[in-house]
């Protein structure tokens, strides 16, 4: 839980963390080993120093460190973890479904565990999707829409397959669809990153929430432009957020043209555990105020109450989390480490 400096009490709802194996041990190839290096440069290059982590420790974290980081040193209330495969770069998934449940578990009221899938599975794609409902009974997806899958480098939202799964996700009410829109991984093609198919699955699945993860960088007008005409378009500060510290004023933009151009009630935070931990950001993000010039000129602004909105509040709304009475169900289990 994070308070302000006033003592007020801030429900936060991190919604985009993971629970990922990077290790040398489960990289299947030197792919797996680019794709974790490439993340630990955004680690050391976008962090305070005092938040750096041994290259060991990024690799693979563990059940401990993500309940301490999240939820003991840092602020967080609830995580949304996110399911991404790479089935291709690592041997048993990067960040899996069934063991982030099983790391979960301790803590169930605490996590939130997406599933995901890669519809060039075809029928095996549909069925996951219905084993994932039946097993875990998720309310949410992360889509990776430039992993690959044998010959094929990537895939769109509004392919013909994406669309036989999004309709069952429809069906089966998993109604928040994350997908992953920005900066490029190695050795992952940008161009699958492109944010253009949002605009067809967004308009096709009205009953469904998209969540564009890290706001469409470093197509931010792109994404602006899509999300202020479809209504049930989000935009998550992950990776936008930590350049806070190293481009404070870079920031400011983006998030001027996001409050702007979609408002307040449609960003969410999102910290990118464990890329970045979410107890510097917070705080970071609590003491920030928008340049005058750059509030002047979009006639926005960024108070407390908007803030309240983006650290939690609009992610609870998407999955139903009734914030009063989780709080109170928190508070009656605080947070403990075993004695170490």
């Amino acid at each position: 839980m994070y308070k302000t400096p006033d003592g007020k009490e801030i429900f936060v709802l991190d919604g985009h963390t993971h629970f990922w194996d990077g290790s040398p041990e489960n990289q299947a190839n030197v792919h797996g080993k680019q794709f974790i290096d490439c993340f630990y440069a955004y680690h050391a290059n976008l962090s305070p120093k005092e938040e750096l982590w041994e290259k060991a420790r990024f690799e693979k974290p563990t059940e401990d460190d993500v309940y301490r980081d999240l939820f003991v040193d840092g602020p967080d209330d609830m995580a949304i973890i996110q399911s991404t495969y790479l089935s291709d770069f690592y041997k048993t998934g990067f960040s899996e479904i069934g063991r982030s449940h099983s790391m979960a578990a301790r803590h169930p009221e605490r996590f939130i565990i997406n599933g995901t899938f890669d519809p060039r599975d075809g029928e095996k794609a549909l069925e996951y999707i219905h084993w994932m409902k039946e097993e875990f009974d998720i309310t949410g997806v992360k889509m990776y829409t430039a992993e690959w899958n044998g010959d094929s480098k990537g895939w769109a939202l509004n392919d013909p397959a994406a669309y036989r799964c999004f309709e069952l996700c429809d069906k089966l009410g998993i109604r928040n669809i994350h997908v992953h829109k920005g900066p490029t991984i190695l050795p992952l093609s940008r161009d699958a990153f492109d944010v253009a198919d949002v605009d067809y699955a967004a308009t096709d699945f009205q009953n469904l929430n998209w969540i564009v993860e890290h706001c469409g960088l470093p197509r931010l007008d792109d994404f602006c432009w899509i999300a202020t005409q479809e209504t049930n378009v989000f935009g998550g500060l992950a990776v936008a957020l930590p350049f806070i510290h190293t481009r404070p004023r870079y920031f400011a933009e983006v998030l001027a043209e996001l409050l702007f151009w979609i408002g307040e009630d449609k960003i969410l935070f999102g910290s990118d555990y464990a890329i970045w931990t979410p107890k510097w950001l917070v705080e970071r993000f609590w003491n920030f105020q928008l340049p005058g010039d750059i509030a002047e000129e979009r006639g926005v602004q960024l108070t407390d109450a908007v803030k309240e909105k983006i650290l939690g509040l609009n992610a609870a709304r998407l999955y139903g989390i009734d914030v009063e009475a989780k709080m109170k169900q928190l508070g009656a289990r605080p947070v403990a480490m075993a004695a170490e």
